[in-house]
């Protein structure tokens, strides 16, 4: 009962703006962002899916959980918080953003979300009609 993936849509937008000679030409309205997927486990119980995200780096304030048409969106900026001057670095903090497409099954207004030492665990409770229930067999 795994939620698929919802592919990421280009981050890059640009508007078609005409230039003072009445010709058409791009132009960009932000910086290109880059941005990874974070790995995740999904795992199942009777009342709830559950989504554990590694997170590393990320602050509360940084991180955005949200549901919208029954998408479920995980999105963080990391930022590198040193004292001082970086003299050397031999890698990069991204940005990341990850999707799941929610199915009618889970209670989308109960998701519950924690964040402890960078693992994001979420948890998406079962409808009710979608448990599963042990059904009584009366004999005749």
């Amino acid at each position: 009962m795994a939620e698929p993936t919802v592919a990421m849509p280009e981050t890059e937008q640009t508007t078609q703006a005409m230039t003072q000679a009445g010709t058409q030409a791009v132009e960009e309205t932000r910086q290109r962002e880059h941005y990874i997927t974070p790995p995740v486990d999904i795992y199942e119980t009777p009342e709830s899916l559950v989504v554990m995200a590694d997170l590393p780096g990320i602050e509360p304030a940084n991180l955005e959980v949200g549901v919208e048409n029954n998408i479920l969106t995980l999105r963080g900026h990391t930022r590198f918080s040193i004292p001082g001057e970086m003299r050397w670095r031999e890698y990069t903090l991204m940005s990341f953003c990850r999707q799941f497409e929610l199915s009618e099954r889970i209670e989308q207004d109960k998701i519950h979300a924690d964040l402890k030492h960078g693992v994001l665990t979420l948890t998406l409770p079962k409808a009710a009609k979608a448990q599963p229930h042990a059904i009584t067999v009366n004999a005749a």
